[in-house]
This record gives C-alpha cells, structure tokens and sequence, in this order.
C-alpha cells in the first residue's frame, strides 16, 4: 500500500504499484510519483539510492526499464512523457525514513485535516517517535502523525546547500567538468514553445 505523500491521486497510487518494483529491481527506491496535467501529461518519478542521491546515468537506467513495463502495462491512455528526477535539494518528505534522515533541518509540513486549528506547520524537523513526526515550531515540540500528512518538504536554506555539497564531495560525485557536462546537457536538451 502506497502512502498519500509518494502517490496522491487514484492513478499516481496505480503507477506507483506498477513502476515501485521496477525501481526497486534496478536498487534505487521511489520517492514520488505524479501524473500532471497540462498540454500534454507528463509522468514525473523521482527516484535515489537506498542511502540518497541519483545521477543522470540513473534517471537514464529507471527511465529505460519503467517506459518499458508502462508500454506492456499501458496504464495511460493519453500520451505522456516520462520525466525521472532526482528528488532535489529543497525535496519532498514521503516516507517516515525522510523525516529521521534530515533532522536539524528546516520544513514545511501540511496536513489534511486541521489540527489545533491549523493545517501548515513550518520548523525545523525533531526527529521521529513510533509513528510521529517531531517538527519544532515556534511553540514548541509538536507530533504529527505520519498518515495524517499531506504534503511535507524541506525548505532551501544556505545550511541544507552546505550540507548536500558537503555529500556529494564526499561520495565523490562532485567534480568540476562532470558539471559543466551536466549543465551543457541540460540547457540544450531544452526545447523552445
């Protein structure tokens, strides 16, 4: 059973059954899913590594075997494209495992019903208790628990940047032509209206 933050809407929990263990298969886990509407449907999945991170030789490797079991499965009727990403810096918080990984670090939660009146909860994030998230607001320590949330994500600040830099150097990832590479690859991958 897929929870509300990875996939909300009837179809996206569709998808996520079908394309969770393709992911999974490959060793990466699912983060999000989400079909969205617009001129044309885009079905974007983000993805990472089991201990985080994702590189575009990734996103490649997912977006190959998913379009194939979508092909067999052919669970859209309109046509779409398929868009795999990593979750980002500023990323969206689906699984309880999130909210423990970045503890220290300012988020923005919402929930679905009110709760003492109120539905967003911005703070820094306290860590987990049994099925709670903990997020310091400013009047105090509050609990919320986990299948009460409807959208969480953590908040760009300079020391969530620092931080995943931080990562990255160390894992190795980061090395200044890679990057030019990856920006050059991006910007002409861009299509003009």
């Amino acid at each position: 059973m897929t929870n509300d933050l990875i996939a909300k809407a009837a179809i996206d929990r569709r998808m996520a059954e079908i394309i969770t263990p393709v992911i999974e298969d490959l060793g990466y886990e699912l983060v999000r899913v989400r079909l969205m509407s617009g001129k044309t449907h885009t079905l974007q999945i983000m993805a990472e590594r089991p201990e985080g991170g994702i590189e575009v030789d990734d996103c490649g490797k997912i977006s190959t075997a998913v379009s194939a079991v979508l092909d067999v499965e052919d669970p859209i009727t309109d046509p779409y494209t398929l868009e795999v990403s990593s979750p980002g810096i500023d990323r969206p918080l689906t699984r309880l495992k999130d909210f423990e990984t970045f503890e220290g670090y300012e988020a923005k939660i919402e929930t679905a019903e009110l709760i003492e009146g109120r539905r967003r909860f911005k703070g820094v994030l306290a860590g987990v208790e049994n099925n709670e998230v903990l997020i310091n607001v400013e009047e105090g320590t509050i609990g919320l628990e986990f299948d009460w949330l409807s959208d969480a994500k953590l908040v760009l600040t300079d020391e969530l940047i620092k931080e995943m830099l931080r990562q990255r150097k160390a894992a190795g990832v980061i090395n200044e032509d890679e990057f030019d590479e990856i920006e050059t690859e991006t910007d002409s991958g861009s299509e003009e209206d």
